[in-house]
């Protein structure tokens, strides 16, 4: 066989090898696709999973709080009614665990009503240093007020705005515990501790010690860390035997035993699979048959009652 000079040809052989390789690299590029399409399916019907499970879990929290209304709704009478005295029941709910926790709002210190010396005294019980309290608790009076001066530790609009803030204190009442965060002198961590012991619902100027957490009786002038210790405890077991709470000596005025008509309704809600979500609103008991409760807040808090704040009983 002759081979025109000046031209050339390849082989049958070797045409056949470029044709296997590129068969080949079409064959990898393919198995690439093919493996991205399964992985990204996978992901989605792992987020698909994830979402509904998360669905689930907040339907299963707010069916925790009507169960908590329901029970507050209920004869005073009744001896298995749930009361705002902050221990924790336990319920199971379309194969959820809800852990429904229920606390009278005087409980709590008041944002609006609370004098300086008690919200001092928080922040004292929560580990911040006298100077920085009595800033924080002026800070806090300054925002409520209504008008521009400055207490003798506290900030105006020109401390917020040396501060590097475009806004100044609101001179109103606090609408939310959330604003407290705008307060200046206020930290992430701080407010993460303040936000189970605070309130703007309560409208009292004191607390209420038949109910009060431990951070909260610390609050109160004069109380020391053992007294307050000793009151625990036998309140503790007062509430055991079906007993009312005894009164807390002190506090100068800012204890009470009065039972508020407003409540913290806080639930976790834990699926199988260990997805949770948590839950609180702040409801009102009206008195009126024809609309019994008012919802104050709706909200999914950064703390619940159960995670150190509060140490509630479990019951059933």
């Amino acid at each position: 066989m002759q081979v025109e000079r000046g031209h050339s040809f390849v082989r049958p052989a070797a045409q056949s090898g470029i044709a296997l390789v590129m068969v080949l690299w079409m064959l990898a590029l393919l198995s690439v696709i093919a493996g991205s399409l399964v992985f990204s399916s996978r992901t989605e019907v792992l987020m698909a999973g994830n979402l509904a499970a998360l669905a689930q879990a907040e339907a299963s929290a707010d069916a925790g709080v009507y169960k908590a209304i329901h029970e507050l709704v209920r004869p005073q009478t009744d001896p298995l009614r749930w009361k705002g005295d902050g221990l924790t029941h336990l319920w199971k709910f379309q194969g959820a665990e809800l852990r429904v926790t229920i606390l009278d709002e005087s409980a709590k210190v008041d944002l609006n009503a609370a004098p300086p010396v008690l919200l001092k005294g928080l922040f004292r019980a929560l580990g911040i240093a006298e100077p920085d309290a009595d800033a924080l608790a002026d800070a806090v009076a300054d925002w409520r007020d209504a008008d521009d001066l400055r207490s003798l530790h506290g900030a105006e609009k020109a401390d917020y705005a040396a501060a590097g803030r475009d806004y100044g204190p609101a001179n109103a009442p606090f609408e939310t515990i959330e604003e407290l965060r705008q307060v200046l002198g206020m930290s992430d961590d701080l407010f993460r501790k303040l936000e189970p012991l605070v309130t703007v619902h309560s409208r009292q100027s004191g607390i209420n010690a038949a109910v009060a957490p431990r951070e909260v009786l610390l609050a109160l002038p004069g109380a020391t860390p053992e007294q307050v210790d000793l009151f625990l405890e036998q309140r503790r077991i007062l509430i055991e035997q079906g007993l009312p709470a005894p009164a807390f000596p002190g506090g100068q005025g800012l204890s009470t035993g009065a039972i508020g008509s407003v409540f913290s309704i806080q639930v976790e809600a834990i699926l199988s699979d260990n997805v949770r979500f948590f839950r609180e609103a702040v409801v009102r008991m009206t008195g009126d048959i024809k609309g019994p409760v008012t919802v104050l807040a709706w909200r999914a808090p950064i703390r619940a009652f159960g995670q150190g704040a509060f140490a509630p009983v479990s019951v059933n």
